[in-house]
């Protein structure tokens, strides 16, 4: 039984977006494709700038200080989606629950409604500090700017990758050795 469909996939999805973005539209629609999403779009002209416009927007929440602010950012993309919940049955998927208006198929107004909802069952259901900037990147001349979704079961992910925490990691060893050197 699969009974958030929006949640996680959601959230990486717009991660991935947000962190390696598309050259054009082709890429924005081939990446839904790898987070499982599988609705025709309609195609505008602009497309491409306005998806980057919710991607930014969706980062602002990301990048949010403090819960309330992140909640009330969030609550305005949701808000700018302008869909309600509806079952549908499409692409042989079996009846399922959709939170977008299957009256506008556009790229990104499918993707303002998809990510903001899936962005915020994932806050509510595993924790509204699940999402972030990877910690490494927190660090003066460190270039890492990555989203992190935390997936994990206890809740304490803070980098994107083991790269990134083997960097953090070594910078950490240096820092005690070198004051223990002083």
């Amino acid at each position: 039984m699969h009974l958030n469909p929006y949640g996680e996939y959601a959230v990486l999805m717009a991660a991935s977006l947000a962190d390696d973005w598309p050259e054009d539209r082709a890429g924005i629609e081939a990446r839904t494709r790898e987070f499982g999403m599988t609705m025709d779009f309609g195609e505008s002209a602009d497309d491409h700038r306005r998806t980057g416009q919710v991607i930014d927007e969706w980062l602002r929440v990301v990048d949010a200080p403090e819960p309330g602010e992140r909640a009330r950012l969030l609550n305005d993309l949701m808000a700018a989606a302008t869909a309600y919940p509806r079952l549908t049955d499409h692409d042989g998927e079996g009846w399922h629950l959709h939170f977008r208006d299957d009256a506008n198929d556009s790229l990104p107004d499918v993707l303002r409604a998809v990510i903001s909802v899936g962005t915020a069952l994932h806050l509510t259901t595993r924790g509204i500090h699940r999402l972030s900037r990877c910690e490494a990147g927190k660090v003066e001349g460190d270039p890492c700017s990555a989203v992190v979704v935390d997936v994990t079961r206890n809740g304490r992910q803070r980098y994107c990758s083991v790269r990134c925490a083997n960097r953090a990691a070594v910078r950490r060893h240096r820092a005690r050795r070198s004051q223990a050197v002083r």
